[in-house]
């Protein structure tokens, strides 16, 4: 599958989320930051533990495993019922490694709806608490305000960091210099 199927995957199911949140807000005015704030959680245990990032990304899980498994982090967590429900419906669907998508996919969808600027940020590894700050700190600089990340992992840039915001992108990453390199190397020779 590629990226642009996956990525209206997760659009479609973080739209569903951030509709469901809406409704949610009739009987619960906090209901969209508390989804919110369910989805960052979880997205945060996932960026955390290499462990349930394995799980996830295992396609030999079977759908009771997964809901067993899923379903005791999200019950020790404190997630909400709307975020259980959708991973139950990931789980069904056969579509739980795109969970990091989808919560990436719902962070932007709502960044861009408080009017905030979302850079997507592509690094070999998950990135720390440090890194985020200091990205969202040098975009700042750089002039863009209200920033929020949308973070990916993506092992074959192997190291160093892609960052797109607006139509600026800035690409560090230890592949694109290495193929800058082998260029210039193939036009000395």
């Amino acid at each position: 599958m590629n990226a642009h199927q996956t990525g209206g995957v997760a659009e479609r199911y973080a739209l569903a989320l951030l509709s469901i949140a809406d409704d949610a807000r009739a009987s619960d005015p906090s209901a969209v930051d508390r989804i919110a704030a369910d989805v960052e959680g979880l997205l945060s245990l996932w960026q955390n533990d290499a462990d349930f990032r394995a799980f996830l990304a295992d396609p030999r899980n079977g759908a009771a495993v997964q809901q067993a498994t899923v379903f005791a982090i999200i019950e020790k967590a404190g997630i909400g019922a709307e975020v259980r429900k959708l991973m139950g419906v990931l789980i069904a669907n056969r579509r739980l490694s795109q969970f990091p998508a989808v919560a990436t996919a719902f962070g932007a969808k709502l960044a861009e709806r408080r009017g905030q600027q979302v850079a997507a940020v592509t690094t070999a590894f998950p990135l720390t608490d440090t890194q985020r700050a200091q990205i969202t700190a040098r975009l700042t600089e750089a002039g863009f305000s209200g920033v929020k990340l949308a973070e990916t992992v993506d092992s074959s840039i192997l190291g160093g960091l892609i960052v797109r915001i607006g139509s600026r992108l800035y690409d560090n990453s230890l592949k694109s210099k290495l193929q800058r390199l082998q260029y210039a190397m193939k036009g000395a020779a």
